[in-house]
């Protein structure tokens, strides 16, 4: 059986899956995806696949955990089962309970809380597929569902993973990546107007060099996020503009028609009054 040769990303330049060091995967996002929910979205990252749904501002339960001086975000950050290829046991454990918390302070930063005093927002990410970087795929989807639903915000947050994989500084770690022997994973979230850093993780080692490198590569990559998080509201938002003008016209078209059919009966009514007159 002929062996795989692992491709030497020094000598290649490039990764695994053909990407080059600083390139990310493919990001699609969609916006106002879930009806019933006060802003939502869809998100999918290479292989990640992810739903965000926020609720509120409404009342904070239980009533101890309001604060009288703004709102209290709260995440729940859940993967089904089938989202990794060995199957999740159901239920919260100490990672999603982690992964909760540091969203929503990430979040926190970003939205105007003290508009809202005595009140909660609640934050739902279910991830549904992942292959790495699940965190801040629901970072960025999570900012994008506040955003649809009009809560205050100083800046999207945008996110990405940057960090070091079989001795080359990379952006956007997938799976193997993340199990290389060397590898140092560094999550980073940012409000991208700013710069303001509001995620930051590191697992593993790096020199100060590196890092130096590795936080310019993140900031940089985030603001490419920011841009893609930008047109899907743009694009949920131009199409509901779309869709008010549309439904105008048929009511304008409607009242002219309506107006139309009167004056003919007005017409014949008129018509007929005159020929009855003629015949007297």
């Amino acid at each position: 059986m002929k062996q795989e040769t692992m491709i030497d990303y020094k000598k290649d330049k490039k990764r695994i899956d053909g990407r080059k060091m600083d390139e990310s995967r493919p990001l699609k996002i969609e916006v106002g995806v879930i009806p019933n929910a006060n802003g939502s979205a869809y998100l999918e990252w290479g292989q990640n696949k992810v739903y965000a749904a926020v609720y509120g501002p409404r009342e904070a339960l239980p009533k101890h955990s309001a604060d009288p001086l703004k709102t209290v975000i709260k995440v729940e950050y859940r993967m089904t089962s089938f989202s990794v290829p060995q199957r999740k046991r159901p239920g919260p454990n100490r990672r999603d309970q982690e992964i909760s918390k540091v969203l929503g302070e990430a979040l926190t930063k970003a939205v105007f809380v003290e508009q809202f005093p005595n009140t909660e927002i609640g934050v739902y990410v279910e991830v549904i597929d992942s292959n790495a970087g699940s965190r801040v795929a629901c970072l960025t989807a999570a900012s994008c569902a506040l955003a649809d639903a009009g809560i205050p915000m100083r800046d999207l947050v945008s996110a990405i993973g940057v960090g070091k994989a079989f001795g080359e500084l990379v952006v956007d770690l997938d799976k193997a990546e993340e199990d290389a022997p060397d590898a140092v994973d560094i999550p980073i979230g940012i409000l991208p107007n700013s710069e303001e850093i509001v995620l930051l993780q590191l697992d593993g080692l790096l020199t100060d060099k590196e890092w130096e490198i590795v936080s310019k590569l993140g900031i940089n990559a985030c603001k490419k996020v920011y841009e893609v998080q930008k047109e899907a509201l743009k694009r949920k938002f131009d199409l509901s503009e779309a869709m008010e003008k549309k439904d105008s016209k048929n009511v304008s078209k409607e009242n002219i028609s309506k107006e139309n059919i009167d004056k003919k009966n007005v017409e014949k009514k008129e018509v007929k009054s005159v020929k009855k007159k003629v015949k007297k």
